[in-house]
């Protein structure tokens, strides 16, 4: 990771603040972006040594089929945030060709999902299973389009989505072990372990930043996880806090469209809490800790079923 910061730094390629954001991230601009790239090689590379070595001769599809995902929601990230630096600016892909690459991703999923015969329905709490047999394609669909954005959104403040999806990796990791999925639990810690090496890196202040490359890789990948491993919905509560960022968007969207008001100070709602005063270390240390909160209870409740 310093020899790549060090070669951006050499080449003055780093990340362009969006003028709408606050004032004071302005010093921010310049800061090397694209670190996922480094990140996510870590995690491929350790999870199939690791996956090699507790099974040499059989590396399962479901392990190839989080590595896709995880490489083509990284490209995607990779080739809009190549943009932005060509450019000088912080506009890159076009929003279509990013939901396209996605949509794809999803279907892929869905295929190898259907290929292992896992169910496909819905455990819904208080309501039973929801048998959805084709229609779970478009689920699949909405899961990985919706994660990959919400991580997407809540990236931006050093360190806040690396504390968030280690946190949300492991708790899945710990799932995969009860249900003896040991290629999902490799994978899951693998993740884990690369983040937290990341974010020495990335704690404010921060040195390099993940960039699209390796927030929509992680929000891909954590929901093809939770997919997988047939807990969908834990998601919801594993993840409150990429759910609150998303909805304090759609929230501040729609009020302004419909009354010409704002909910929030400025949204994702992190910006709202540095409007208030609040620093980032305090936001992250905040946010981490509702999510630390949101993943052990829902640990707790599937491996208490």
């Amino acid at each position: 990771m310093p020899s790549l910061i060090r070669y951006f730094r050499a080449r003055h390629e780093g990340q362009m603040i969006r003028e709408e954001g606050p004032t004071w991230h302005e010093k921010k601009s310049g800061t090397p972006t694209m670190g996922g790239l480094l990140f996510i090689i870590a995690i491929i590379l350790m999870t199939l040594v690791t996956s090699w070595l507790v099974a040499p001769h059989h590396v399962l599809s479901t392990t190839w089929i989080l590595l896709f995902i995880l490489i083509l929601y990284g490209a995607l990230g990779a080739w809009d945030d190549s943009i932005k630096l060509f450019h000088r600016q912080n506009e890159g892909l076009k929003a279509w060709q990013k939901l396209l690459g996605q949509i794809v991703g999803a279907l892929l999923l869905f295929w190898v999902y259907a290929h292992e015969h896992l169910p496909m329905e819905l455990q819904i709490p208080g309501l039973g299973t929801w048998h959805m047999g084709g229609w779970y394609a478009l689920f699949a669909i909405i899961w990985l389009v919706g994660f990959s954005n919400a991580v997407n959104l809540s990236d931006g403040l050093d360190g806040l989505v690396s504390g968030l999806a280690s946190i949300s990796f492991a708790a899945y990791g710990i799932v995969a072990l009860n249900q003896h999925q040991l290629n999902i639990s490799i994978f899951c810690f693998a993740v884990v372990g690369s983040l937290l090496g990341f974010l020495i890196f990335n704690h404010k202040p921060a040195k390099i930043f993940m960039g699209d490359t390796g927030s929509l890789a992680l929000g891909g990948a954590l929901a093809a996880v939770s997919i997988l491993l047939h807990h969908e919905l834990s998601l919801l509560w594993i993840g409150l806090v990429y759910v609150i960022e998303t909805a304090s968007v759609i929230l501040q969207v729609a009020s302004f469209k419909l009354t010409g008001k704002r909910i929030f100070l400025m949204s994702p709602i992190h910006h709202h809490f540095e409007m208030l005063g609040w620093s980032e270390w305090k936001i992250d240390f905040t946010f981490w800790a509702v999510g630390l909160i949101t993943a052990v209870s829902g640990v707790a409740v599937i491996l208490a079923k």
